[in-house]
């Protein structure tokens, strides 16, 4: 390991496995209670009446996960710090009628999730995840993590403009995974995940699969300052939120509630009840509040009180295509994380967020870069804006600034991640 190495490699040791015990968002979920759990956070059901007591909770739906610590001393009219993230990440789906094939050969039928680089699905060993649902409405989750599914790329024979054409993919037609020869039976790919899951195939009635990348996350370059590894928009910023979550309520004397709010759908839109656009945030403040005998007058000025971390990857300027980048700010691997600012509210960052972020930076001892598009390229968005539209929540985007966003792989400075979390404990802790 390189001497220039400026940080105990331990955080980003645990993200790698996180990341590699985490191939769809029920994964994802389960994973950050578990840490909850050994944290001494307990699980309340949305169905259950909540009651006043101190420490930590959480709650799960799905692909979304809403956890917070109530220190002593808490007022119902106490304001939230919450760090906000998203578990989903692009990828390819099964269909509901997943069994297909052609010319001798068994297929997986697969839906498009995302904005994904469908390339770099290409000639990858992929393995199968998510969960089923059962009968009696109890899921199962589902992790065949070994090469299983396979996107055959044509030969350069056969398509011989391929390198000065460019590759064109008809998403339809070019996408589907093999995974085997022979006829396609219906019904084939439950029975197998039946298999997998030690489950009777008739009883499962539902099922929400995609498929992952096998290969698992990797320290990359002479020095190992790099970190390569699938899904780190956004899981890097889920397990750097749950992290300082943990860290945060070990500190005495809190001034606020903190919170981790990690998210599914953000790549297709958030607009589900389990994204970011849906209630599920503000039920659970607000039941927070009232669980603590406070009134509508309380949440409201709990509320205006309280300050929202985003958390997302960001573009760090690639070698190759500077010019698609703003030139006056480039984000760098290991620089810190990035402050995200768009005037056209594509980020929910401003003057006074950037203040927010800049002085949690400082507390923690960690160096910060600034992000802005080029102007003449079009600007991604996160949950940021949605969060502070949805809830009237000040909001300020932030991030890790990576290379190849939205690949099956993707690339980040190695110690950018430990730098997130260290940044995202300060501001927890007020």
């Amino acid at each position: 390991m390189s001497s220039a190495h400026r940080f105990d490699r331990g955080h980003t040791d645990d993200l790698m496995t996180f990341l590699a015990a985490s191939p769809s968002p029920y994964h994802a979920v389960a994973n950050t209670a578990e840490r909850l759990e050994k944290a001494g956070f307990r699980h309340v059901a949305e169905t259950d009446a909540w009651d006043a007591s101190t420490g930590g909770k959480y709650v799960t739906r799905g692909g979304a996960i809403i956890a917070w610590y109530v220190p002593e001393g808490a007022t119902p009219a106490s304001p939230f710090r919450i760090v906000g993230a998203h578990t989903d990440s692009p990828n390819l789906r099964v269909k509901p009628l997943p069994d297909t094939g052609s010319a001798g050969w068994r297929q997986v039928a697969v839906e498009l999730y995302g904005g994904t680089l469908l390339n770099t699905w290409l000639d990858r060993d992929l393995g199968l995840s998510g969960r089923v649902t059962l009968r009696d409405g109890s899921h199962r989750l589902v992790n065949v993590d070994r090469p299983l599914l396979r996107v055959p790329q044509l030969a350069i024979h056969l398509d011989r403009g391929v390198n000065q054409d460019g590759l064109k993919l008809d998403k339809q037609k070019h996408m589907t995974p093999i995974w085997g020869l022979g006829e396609p039976n219906e019904g084939d790919l439950i029975r197998f995940v039946a298999q997998e899951t030690d489950v009777p195939a008739h009883d499962i009635t539902g099922w929400d699969l995609m498929v992952h990348s096998v290969e698992p996350p990797a320290y990359l370059g002479r020095d190992e300052e790099l970190l390569a590894g699938p899904r780190m928009d956004n899981l890097l910023s889920v397990h750097a939120g749950v992290a300082a979550l943990i860290a945060a309520t070990g500190s005495e004397g809190l001034p606020c509630i903190p919170v981790l709010a990690a998210f599914d759908h953000e790549e297709n839109g958030s607009q589900s009840d389990t994204g970011a656009e849906g209630p599920l945030l503000g039920n659970v403040l607000e039941r927070s509040v009232f669980a603590r005998g406070g009134t509508y007058e309380d949440k409201a000025r709990a509320f205006a009180g309280t300050i929202c971390l985003s958390s997302d990857t960001g573009h760090a300027v690639h070698p190759n295509y500077t010019e698609r980048h703003e030139p006056g700010h480039h984000p760098v691997p290991n620089g810190g994380p990035i402050l995200k600012v768009n005037v056209n509210q594509r980020y929910a960052t401003d003057g006074s967020g950037r203040a927010v972020f800049a002085a949690a930076c400082e507390r923690a001892g960690v160096p910060w870069q600034h992000f802005v598009s080029n102007n003449a390229m079009p600007c991604g968005t996160t949950i940021g804006p949605i969060t502070a539209a949805r809830h009237g929540i000040a909001t300020v985007d932030i991030g890790v600034a990576c290379l190849s966003m939205h690949s099956a792989r993707e690339l980040c400075g190695a110690d950018d991640p430990y730098l997130l979390a260290s940044a995202l404990t300060a501001f927890l802790e007020g």
